[in-house]
């Protein structure tokens, strides 16, 4: 490579490029523009000496060449295709990312105590990489095991004994987890957000644990709850698995029992959302000496609550859309449960509290509530015109708008559709006058109303991380029957959906975690000779990547002794590894 300078003689200016000389087929000295870089008098303005910047990028550039490796491959052009010829590279970010928390060596650790000769770690490994990348059934990441260059030398009956001995280890996984992200990413349990939601089986029969209950997907099939713990950074702390017909407000407690105990966490505050704001919680809380911040419904609070929301008066506002205002009430009455008979039926009593009341508008949420309630408003009038055609488990929420009518509660038919049906215009007018009116509840009476708010706001993320472990991770329909296997499952989504949370937290969060998976899934490459592989795809998220994770995406071909280099580079990191240190 050199800079070349040519004399334009119509305009009497000159212009520079970096050229490369070679030899034609004949032996004739040609020269082909590397690239065009503009008129000298142009260029000045940007350098002080263009000449000898483009010479010094010229020789660069031409040292760069000079150190380019070349290979001679033969191709058998009547070759057939093979799926071994093709692989994912792109989880060597998350093999990084699973080795610095040093899943492996806890694995292996645990493994020199037990009996079983199946490599647990290689079985773990598989199904973090396929959940991650091509989530499916275990019997499909066991078919998807050549995808990968990582060799998984073990058969579909060792995974599903693998998953019995996961579940042996969840609660202690779960705890070294917690180490190393407090260790490398300076984790605190101060203040966790917490959530619940549950997982469909389509089965016919419900047993002791997959039980009937609300489903927040409006199924009727048995379903399992999950409640999540996560913490400020949106990784995922801990997740425990009750029956279907749990009520949500009844997970909380034996959460904050595992966090105080397993992971030696002190003052807690919890932010939730309404369906975990109870009294019970509350005493629990507050017997713990924690805290909570949750939101409560303005809709169905009692008449003073609401009166209190909509009076106008000592509402601070904040710009012409948004207003706030708070008090604290020294005598809040709370319900608390005192006893149970075996009927399960519950005796409770009333006890009062200290507490802080916010309340907000938003014009924003006021928009959004009505635009939302519109759209269910114009399927009930669909269903009043035509009840014959609609079933309420289609549509939702439109059979509370209309007088008059009668749901079969197993069916979700519509029983008199001969009736006439009306438009239930005093709900909607009483709606109509919270919108935008937000609630909450929480025990910090001295922090401020807007960092409670903040604080509370967090809460999106996790369920947002329920949604990403529903659809990006594809954690159900779960085809697996026995509890131990269920909570296995679950246990493997948790472990990825931290390592995913994690690269996107690497990544500054610009892209999401559906979008990295995308990349990753096409950062793949095929075998065009005996050991040297062709790479095909890179991107924006791949560039990134590279600056981050120091990886080398963007290479068109490696050897295969260079791409398993790479992995096991990816693989020796140094214990006590300090991501916070970096930066």
């Amino acid at each position: 490579m050199r800079l070349r300078a040519n004399l334009d003689k119509r305009t009497g200016r000159t212009y520079l490029a970096i050229v490369h000389g070679y030899r034609d087929s004949d032996g004739k000295p040609k020269t082909k523009v590397v690239q065009s870089l503009g008129y000298l008098d142009i260029l000045a303005n940007d350098y002080d000496d263009p000449i000898a910047h483009f010479t010094a990028v010229a020789e660069e550039m031409e040292n760069e060449r000079k150190n380019t490796k070349s290979i001679t491959i033969t191709l058998n052009l009547a070759e057939q295709l093979d799926r071994a010829n093709r692989k994912n590279y792109g989880h060597v970010i998350y093999s990084q990312i699973y080795h610095e928390l040093e899943i492996d060596r806890f694995l292996n650790n645990v493994r020199r105590h037990k009996k079983f000769t199946f490599n647990s770690e290689s079985i773990m490994r598989l199904l973090i990489y396929t959940r991650l990348l091509e989530p499916g059934s275990k019997r499909a990441s066991y078919l998807n095991k050549n995808l990968f260059f990582d060799k998984f030398d073990f058969a579909l009956h060792d995974i599903y004994d693998a998953l019995t001995h996961f579940d042996e280890i969840a609660d202690n996984l779960q705890v070294h987890l917690h180490g190393k992200i407090k260790e490398q990413y300076g984790r605190k349990t101060d203040l966790v957000y917490y959530d619940v939601t549950n997982y469909y089986f389509e089965i016919d029969k419900q047993d002791d644990f997959r039980k009937k209950g609300y489903s927040k997907e409006h199924r009727k099939d048995p379903i399992v709850q999950m409640g999540l713990m996560m913490d400020t950074n949106s990784f995922p702390i801990a997740y425990k698995l009750f029956p279907g017909n749990t009520h949500d407000s009844q997970t909380l407690m034996p959460m904050l029992k595992e966090l105080k105990k397993k992971f030696a966490a002190k003052r807690i505050i919890t932010v939730a959302d309404k369906g975990l704001n109870c009294g019970d919680n509350i005493a629990f809380a507050a017997a713990l000496g924690d805290g909570y911040t949750y939101s409560k419904s303005v809709r169905g609070a009692n008449a003073s609550f609401k009166s209190w929301v909509l009076e106008e008066k000592e509402y601070r506002h904040l710009g012409d859309s948004y207003k706030i205002k708070s008090k604290i009430v020294p005598d809040a009455e709370i319900n608390v449960t005192v006893s149970q008979d075996r009927d399960g039926k519950k005796k409770k009593k009333k006890i009062k509290v200290e507490q802080k009341w916010i309340a907000f508008y938003s014009e924003k949420y006021a928009i959004r509530s009505k635009c939302k309630r519109e759209e269910v408003i114009e399927k009930a009038l669909q269903m009043i015109k035509n009840p014959a055609k609609y079933q309420r488990t289609v549509d939702y929420g439109a059979a509370g708008y209309i007088k008059n009518i009668k749901i079969n509660k197993d069916t979700g038919e519509i029983l008199n559709i001969e009736d006439t049906l009306l438009l239930d215009q005093q709900k909607i007018e009483e709606e109509e006058q919270y919108d935008g009116y937000y609630a909450i509840v929480t025990s910090e009476l001295d922090d401020s109303d807007e960092h409670i708010i903040e604080m509370y706001k967090g809460l999106w993320r996790i369920e947002e991380s329920f949604k990403v472990t529903k659809s990006v991770l594809n954690s159900r329909p779960i085809y697996l029957q026995r509890q131990d296997h269920i909570n296995a499952h679950f246990l493997i989504c948790f472990i990825s959906l931290l390592i995913g949370r994690i690269v996107e937290f690497r990544l500054n969060r610009k892209y999401s975690i559906n979008r990295i998976k995308e990349t990753l899934q096409k950062t793949a490459c095929s075998r065009i000779d005996q050991n040297v592989w062709l790479f095909d795809y890179t991107d924006e998220i791949t560039d990134s990547l590279n600056s981050i994770f120091e990886t080398n995406f963007g290479r068109a071909i490696m050897t295969l002794q260079e791409i398993k280099n790479i992995f096991a580079k990816s693989k020796d990191i140094p214990s006590g590894l300090q991501f916070l240190a970096k930066q």
